[in-house]
């Protein structure tokens, strides 16, 4: 597939650029050589390689939960702007 001057100046428009006429020629051949890259890969013999959905495999790295003192309210009140009701207060937002 290639792309054409024309693709480009309708890509720019659907998605509201203002494109010069050197910056659709930069963006024509870039597209291109990334079609040509794709359809390089396209052609690779992949019939002996097994489907992967991550690269690397997945663990799930857990740690044990643990009871760890905290700060006591006053403590984590201290350096609070405002606070009402031993809690934080913050502006509202609607």
């Amino acid at each position: 597939m290639i792309i054409s001057e024309r693709d480009v100046e309708q890509l720019a428009f659907l998605s509201r650029l203002d494109l010069t006429a050197e910056d659709k020629i930069a963006y024509t051949k870039s597209l291109n050589a990334i079609l040509d890259y794709l359809d390089m890969l396209n052609r690779l013999d992949t019939d002996t390689v097994e489907p992967a959905a991550h690269v690397l495999p997945l663990k799930n790295i857990l740690r044990e939960d643990k009871l760890q003192p905290s700060l006591d309210k006053e403590q984590a009140l201290a350096n609070a702007p405002e606070e009402e009701e031993g809690a934080f207060k913050v502006p509202r937002i609607v």
